[in-house]
């Protein structure tokens, strides 16, 4: 079956809720509690420990299938205009994300700031001064934020176009 990466996670997203319906229907019909007055067979709900069991250990071979396809995949594939592999891109996200935080509160000081009397004792009035240049890190900030909107378009483009083959 050919499956682009977003259908592959749609897929596996798909299975995994299927297991877990399967884990509550067990949950709620494995046992069962009956009144001393009741007969057993009468309150007993549809459950076969063997049936329920085959269905889970098969969901599970196509997660750790569909999983795998994706793993190979994002190990494999190219982001066109980045020399990275969708695994890579995946962990160089969140490391851009984090910078374009930390860039975006540098952007946002002023080059001079009183520090608030009431933290400090004395008369002395004291000042906070930025150790680094505002205008260059709001420049850094607005390159950051095109380099995440041209790779998280790259990405996109990569898990909506290219497929994998899955056997399932």
């Amino acid at each position: 079956m050919q499956l682009t990466s977003a259908q592959a996670g749609k897929l596996l997203r798909k299975l995994n809720e299927e297991y877990n319906m399967i884990l509550q229907e067990e949950e709620q019909s494995r046992e069962f509690v009956v009144s001393i007055q009741e007969d057993p067979e009468d309150a007993r709900p549809a459950y076969d420990m063997l049936d329920t069991l085959a269905r889970l250990k098969a969901l599970e071979k196509k997660i750790r299938t569909v999983r795998h396809a994706l793993n190979v995949f994002n190990t494999t594939h190219t982001v066109p205009g980045f020399d990275m592999t969708v695994d890579q891109v995946l962990v160089y996200l969140p490391q851009l994300t984090a910078l374009k935080y930390r860039l975006s509160a540098m952007s946002k000081k002023l080059p001079k700031k009183r520090v608030d009397p009431t933290y400090r004792s004395g008369n002395l009035v004291e000042y906070t001064y930025v150790n680094y240049d505002i205008d260059q890190a709001r420049a850094m900030l607005s390159d950051v934020n095109d380099e995440l909107g041209r790779l998280q378009l790259a990405l996109d483009e990569v898990n909506a176009h290219e497929t994998m083959e899955i056997d399932l």
